[in-house]
C-alpha cells in the first residue's frame, strides 16, 4: 500500500494560511499545485472517514472556507461497492449515518448529498463532476485500507486545492515525525505533546452562528447520473439486498450513526466507566465502551469521547501532572478507571495511527520487530497439534469452545471483547501451519467480519498478538519468545461464564 504522505502531490499547509483556527495547519495537507477557484459555486466537503456533522475538524475547515469565500457548503458522502470486504453489515451500519444525516435539520445553504453505488463503479466521475464547480475541496485525512490510495488518486485529478483533514485523534498524526516502537515511549511524547492540543479540539456544533446561504446548485448531470440516495431506500432491506456486495455477512444488531454512538457513549460514561479498571477485562461484568465501531467509522470522534470522560470527571487541564515520564499511572490527575479508559483511547489507539502513517507496509508481516520475526521464524518448524485451516477458524470449529465463543461473537456482533480479543489472536497463531498464515487468517478475519476492522486499532491489536509493542518473554514451542495466552488460565483469570453461555453454541 502506498502512503500519500510521501507522495511529492502533498505538502503541509504553510503556518500563514488565513483560513482556520490556530494550530490547525499541524491536520491539513494540501495538493501543491492547485489553486482555490474563486469563482466557484460551493465549498465541497468529500465525506470519508470522519462521518459526522459534529466534533468534526475537517467540516470545521470546509465551513472556515464557506466564511472565507462567502460560498454555501456541499457535503459530498459517497459508499462504494467495490472496495475489499464489502458488505451487508458493513454497508448497513454506514447507512444508517447517512440516513440520520438525511433527516437532520441542515442551515439553509448547507447541502448534504448521499450517494449509493448500487453496481461497482456506478459513482466513477461523481467527485470530479463536484470538483468542477468547487472554490476548495476538503477531505478527512485516514491512513490505512484503500483511502490513502483513494485520496491520491483524487490529489491527482482535481482542478482545485484539495485538502484532507486528520480528524482522526487528539495529536495529529503527522506531529510525532517517526513511528513509535512501544507504548511506553509513545506515553512519553503524548505527555509533552499532548496538553498543547487538547484545547484544539472540533466544534461540538459546528453550525453555530452560521449565516444563511442560497443553496448551492449542483451541475445539472449530478442529479440525473448519480441521484442521491433517499432517506428510505438507505433504510430498505431490500435495498440494501440489491447491492453487488457480500450478503454472507449479516448486518449486525446495532444501529450505526452519531446519535446511536452519541447514547453508547452517555450510557458508558453513567453506568461503566467509574468501574472500567476493575470490571473491563471481565466479559460477565459489560464494563467496556463498546464505541470502537463508532469510531472507526467516525460516528464518534475521540475529542467527543474525551470530552465526556473529562465532564465526568470534574476534570481540567490544571490537574494534568508535571512528570512525562511515560508513567501510565497519574499524568492525567484523573481517577483509576478514567485513567485506564484513556490509556486505550489515546494512547494504544493512536499508536495505532501513529505506526499507519509513518509505515506504509504496517500490515505486512516484515514489519514486526526483529526480535519478534527471528524467534517466530526459530520455531517455525515446531509441531502445531491441533492445526486448523482458515475455513475452521471461520466456522468456530475447533476444540477449544473458549476460542469458539469468541469467534461466534465475532461472527454474530461484528466484535470481540476486549481480553477475548488478545486469546483469539494468541490461538491463531498457535494453530496455524506458520506465523505468516496465522497474520493472513487474523486479518482477513478481521477485515471482513468485525465493524471496527480496517482500522489502525485493530491492525496494531493483531501485530500485538505477533510481538509488535511488545518485548520477548520467556521462550515456549510454536511462540518462541512472543508472549503466549491459554484458555485455560484466561477462564481462571477473568469472568466469562455468562458471555460462554451467550456465544458459546
Amino acid at each position: 500500500m502506498s502512503d500519500p504522505t510521501s507522495s511529492p502531490r502533498w505538502a503541509d499547509v504553510a503556518a500563514a494560511d488565513p483560513v482556520g483556527p490556530e494550530g490547525v495547519h499541524a491536520r491539513v495537507r494540501v495538493t501543491p499545485d492547485r489553486d482555490l477557484n474563486r469563482e466557484g459555486d460551493y465549498v465541497l466537503y468529500w465525506m470519508t472517514s470522519a462521518r459526522r456533522l459534529h466534533w468534526n475538524h475537517a467540516l470545521d475547515r470546509a465551513l472556515a472556507w464557506c466564511v472565507e469565500s462567502d460560498r454555501p457548503l456541499v457535503i459530498l458522502e459517497a459508499l462504494r461497492a467495490g472496495y475489499d470486504f464489502a458488505s451487508h453489515r458493513l454497508h448497513r451500519f454506514v447507512m444508517d449515518g447517512m440516513a440520520e444525516k438525511v433527516a437532520a435539520p441542515l442551515p439553509r445553504g448547507v447541502t448534504y448529498f448521499p450517494y449509493v453505488e448500487t453496481s461497482t463503479g456506478s459513482g466513477a466521475g461523481l467527485l470530479e463532476t463536484l470538483m468542477e464547480k468547487a472554490v476548495v475541496v476538503v477531505g478527512d485525512d485516514f491512513p490505512t485500507f484503500f483511502l490513502p490510495n483513494m485520496l491520491a488518486a483524487a490529489a491527482a485529478r482535481s482542478p482545485v486545492r484539495l485538502e484532507v483533514v486528520d480528524g482522526n485523534g487528539l495529536l495529529p498524526m503527522r506531529l510525532p515525525g517517526k513511528a513509535y516502537p512501544s507504548a511506553y515511549h509513545f506515553r512519553r511524547f503524548l505527555q509533552k505533546s499532548l496538553p498543547d492540543w487538547l484545547d484544539l479540539g472540533p466544534e461540538s456544533d459546528p453550525f453555530t452562528g452560521w449565516t444563511p446561504r442560497s443553496p448551492a446548485a449542483l451541475p445539472e448531470s449530478v442529479d440525473r447520473r448519480w441521484p442521491p440516495a433517499r432517506s428510505d431506500q438507505l433504510l430498505s432491506p431490500s435495498f440494501l439486498a440489491d447491492l453487488p456486495i457480500d450478503p454472507g455477512v449479516a448486518p449486525v444488531p446495532y444501529a450505526g450513526g452519531e446519535e446511536p454512538g452519541a447514547r453508547l457513549l452517555d450510557r458508558f460514561l453513567r453506568e461503566r466507566l467509574p468501574r472500567y479498571a476493575q470490571d473491563g477485562n471481565h466479559p460477565d461484568r459489560e464494563a467496556v465502551s463498546q464505541l470502537s465501531p463508532y469510531l472507526h467509522f467516525g460516528h464518534v470522534s475521540a475529542y467527543q469521547v474525551f470530552a465526556g470522560v473529562a465532564g465526568a470527571e470534574g476534570w481540567t487541564p490544571l490537574r494534568l501532572g508535571e512528570d512525562a515520564s511515560g508513567k501510565r499511572e497519574g499524568w492525567w490527575g484523573m481517577g483509576e478507571s478514567a485513567e485506564a479508559f484513556l490509556e486505550q483511547l489515546i494512547t494504544w489507539r493512536e499508536l495505532g495511527f501513529n505506526m499507519s502513517y509513518n509505515q506504509p507496509g504496517h500490515r505486512e508481516f516484515k514489519s514486526l520487530p526483529d526480535w519478534a520475526r527471528a524467534t517466530l521464524g526459530e520455531h517455525r518448524e515446531d509441531p502445531r497439534a491441533p492445526q486448523y485451516d482458515k475455513s475452521a477458524f471461520e466456522a468456530a470449529e475447533t476444540h477449544d469452545p473458549v476460542w469458539n465463543a469468541a469467534q461466534r461473537e465475532l461472527l454474530t456482533s461484528g466484535r470481540i471483547h476486549n481480553y477475548l480479543r488478545m486469546l483469539w489472536g494468541k490461538k491463531i497463531l498457535e494453530w496455524s501451519e506458520s506465523p505468516e498464515t496465522a497474520l493472513t487468517t487474523m486479518l482477513e478475519l478481521n477485515d471482513r467480519f468485525a465493524v471496527d476492522g480496517r482500522d489502525p486499532n485493530s491492525y496494531s491489536g493483531i501485530f500485538w498478538i505477533l510481538g509488535r509493542y511488545d518485548r520477548p518473554w520467556p521462550e515456549r514451542a510454536v511462540y518462541g519468545k512472543v508472549r503466549s495466552m491459554s484458555s485455560e488460565r484466561t477462564r481462571k483469570k477473568v469472568d466469562l461464564e455468562n458471555w460462554l453461555e451467550e456465544h458459546g453454541g
